[in-house]
């Protein structure tokens, strides 16, 4: 069984280290930069930039949904994006990863959200599976544009 909960500033700990899985996951472990410190500033500090939740099985940390909202200038309301999902393999395909999601869903709901968006790697087929089965769409026309501003990963 488990629990899905918004991520309390407690949490930045296992958060951070779910952060680190995740970039082993995606072979990206040598772009992080952030660190339990900057973790707890992004989420809980006095300017949030983001929230995450999190998935528990007995009361231990496995996975995370971690959002911020974005703006919409044809719908002229906020939407939510999803940063990152992470579910840790032993608990994949457990209904975790779609609780995750539709706690994401649900919290667009609630603010009046027109939409949310997020990206998935192109290598990553059960993902994208699994966001098709979801009913979303994966946006083959739209491709990500990055401007490196400083030091740390592009």
């Amino acid at each position: 069984m488990f629990i899905i909960r918004p991520a309390a500033s407690s949490d930045a700990p296992a958060l951070h280290a779910l952060i680190l899985e995740l970039a082993e996951f995606e072979d990206l472990a040598h772009e992080v930069v952030a660190t339990e410190a900057s973790t707890w500033e992004a989420l809980f500090g006095a300017v949030p930039s983001a929230e995450a939740l999190l998935a528990e099985v007995d009361g231990r940390a496995v996975g995370f949904a971690l959002f911020y909202p974005f703006y919409s200038t044809f719908a002229g309301r906020s939407g939510l994006y999803l940063e990152d999902l992470y579910v840790q393999e032993a608990h994949r395909r457990s209904g975790l990863g779609r609780a995750l999601v539709e706690g994401f869903i649900a919290r667009a709901r609630e603010r009046g959200c027109p939409k949310v968006e997020w990206r998935v790697l192109t290598w990553n087929e059960g993902a994208i599976r699994f966001y098709e089965s979801l009913g979303a769409a994966v946006l083959r026309d739209w491709v990500p544009v990055r401007l490196p501003l400083g030091p740390g990963p592009a």
